[in-house]
């Protein structure tokens, strides 16, 4: 039983397969092409209009004419019974009752009589019945056998009655047929006569109207079916062309533009859709030109800026070398116009480079490293800070070398700024560095247990010159610019840069880096939460080595 079943499954498997992806075929053409929804739509409620008119024509014809026939059946019966009668009063009573049915039968199959001759109900066959006084038993001239025992028991009763039945035809097959009674007054008790009506011309005529109205329906389909297909083009065409337009004016091209054809609803369409587009493209110039001028104004007012910073510098310099013999207040200047000249060139330097990725000339230079040698040179650069604050630094390395295709400085840059900033937020707490790396990417996460992030800040914190609290002092003397120029260093290397955080319990950024340049990322080796210790953190599973923990003493 199993293998049968198996083996039925086994054959029918290609054939279901093939509905399946014609369901689906249909399904996507369905969901992505209106022409093909209105065209099966059209047809679909055409189909059923044409069923229900063709079911309504057919029955309604069917009616008329069974009640022609039946009309003209009546008609011929009255007719019949009026021979038969003429017949049977004629007839010597002497004879047999089965010989005189005989002969009023054979009087009106003659085709001379009246009752063949002047009939609209066709070509029938009659039954003569004379029921006898014993039950059960009668005399006929005719095949009686043919005769419904309900529509005999209507006649006997006094009523001239029809009804439908089948009888056999010349060949032998069963054939529709009306068969119309009604008693016989005569000489002869109990006299019947009936008349069997084949109904093949008739039906004949009722297969040959359906077969019309299949036709004419199956052809008004397809009629139909052109028609909705060439409305729906005429409608769908214009809205193709303007979605390849819109598309193409969303590359870029700013001057694609709909043609206008005519003065109906398309037309109009047509130029709204310009009118708008223009209005698109006069704003989008505008906000290019807005943004070229403030990144030109900036780029050149950093240039500009550093000649005389430079000049300055020159002179804060030769005043801070002499400032041991200067009063306290005058050496107190000394001090602070040095550290301020050191944040302004900071400042610049992030303004001139924040200003590159702007322009777009920002350069890559990528090459086979360590990253953990860019992990310790920024732990290096940040120890001062840490060492101020009492902050303990906890880096969590891999023991083997972790080689990526990267830029050296940009991703040192980016861990320095890194640190800094949960140095700067960290509260003197503990701040953690670790990486780990798989086959695609490398993870850094640097989590501090500071006040933390609010929500909607995870995304806001890489903007320029954004603060979450502005009174808050840096200790770092950052510029503002550190974090958004560390998004634009992992997007050169095609990779990302993520922030989360929990007011209260501290941040976490995570730097995502895929091994080799160009490859795109998919994951990351390490997850980005910010609610565990810093102290109580393990390894991350995907690195099978124990991992070794260095820590970076407080002051």
């Amino acid at each position: 039983m199993h293998k049968s079943r198996r083996r039925l499954n086994g054959a029918f498997s290609p054939v279901l397969r093939w509905f399946r992806g014609f369901g689906r075929f249909l399904a996507r053409r369905w969901r992505r092409s209106l022409q093909f929804r209105v065209v099966v739509s059209t047809l679909t409620l055409s189909l059923i209009v044409i069923l229900i008119l063709g079911f309504v024509l057919s029955s309604q014809i069917t009616d008329r004419m069974l009640e022609t026939k039946v009309g003209a059946a009546t008609e011929e019966i009255d007719r019949a019974r009026g021979t038969v009668e003429r017949v049977l009063a004629n007839s010597d009573e002497s004879t047999s009752t089965e010989s005189r049915l005989e002969v009023a039968k054979a009087a009106l199959i003659d085709p001379s009589a009246e009752s063949q001759s002047s009939g609209g109900a066709g070509a029938f066959d009659p039954v003569l019945v004379a029921s006898s006084s014993a039950p059960g038993r009668s005399t006929s001239a005719g095949p009686v056998g043919e005769i419904p025992k309900t529509l005999r028991s209507f006649v006997q009763a006094g009523q001239v009655s029809y009804q439908y039945s089948s009888v056999p035809g010349p060949d032998g097959a069963m054939m529709p047929a009306l068969i119309v009674g009604t008693p016989v007054s005569s000489n002869i008790t109990g006299a019947e006569l009936y008349l069997v009506f084949p109904l093949g011309a008739e039906e004949r005529s009722l297969s040959l109207m359906r077969g019309i109205l299949l036709t004419g329906g199956v052809v008004l389909l397809g009629l139909l079916a052109a028609i909705s297909m060439l409305v729906a083009r005429q409608v769908v065409l214009p809205v193709r062309s303007a979605s390849r337009i819109a598309e193409r004016f969303a590359d870029g091209r700013l001057k694609e533009r709909m043609p206008v054809r005519g003065e109906d609803d398309m037309a109009r369409l047509a130029m709204s859709f310009n009118d708008m587009a223009e209005s698109l493209s006069r704003q989008i110039t505008q906000l290019e030109e807005y943004g070229n001028l403030q990144k030109r104004f900036t780029s050149d007012v950093s240039h500009e800026l550093r000649t005389p910073l430079t000049t300055v510098r020159m002179a804060a310099d030769i005043i801070h070398d002499g400032s041991p013999g200067l009063d306290p207040t005058l050496r107190r200047s000394a001090e602070l116009l040095v550290t301020e000249l050191d944040r302004f060139e900071s400042l610049l330097n992030d303004l001139l480079e924040i200003s590159r990725h702007d322009a777009g000339v920002a350069e890559l230079a990528a090459e086979q490293l360590d990253l953990r040698v860019c992990a310790r040179a920024a732990v290096s650069t940040v120890r001062h800070l840490a060492e101020e604050t009492g902050t303990e630094l906890v880096v969590d390395l891999p023991d083997e070398a972790v080689v990526a295709e990267a830029d050296p400085r940009r991703v040192e840059r980016v861990l320095r700024n890194l640190l800094a900033n949960a140095i700067d937020h960290g509260e003197s707490r503990p701040v953690l560095l670790r990486m780990r790396a798989d086959d695609d990417a490398v993870a850094v996460v640097v989590r501090d247990q500071g006040i933390g992030l609010r929500p909607g800040e995870e995304k806001l914190v890489f903007n320029r010159f954004w603060r979450s609290d502005p009174s808050r002092v840096r200790r770092s003397g950052g510029t503002g610019l550190g974090l958004a120029i560390s998004v634009e260093d992992a997007r050169l290397h095609q990779g990302r840069l993520e922030a989360s955080g929990e007011p209260g319990k501290g941040a976490c950024f995570r730097l995502t880096l895929p091994r080799h340049h160009g490859h795109k990322l998919t994951g990351s080796p390490l997850p980005l939460r910010s609610t565990a210790p810093a102290k109580s953190d393990r390894p991350a599973p995907p690195v099978p080595q124990e991992p070794r923990v260095e820590r970076e003493p407080s002051a």
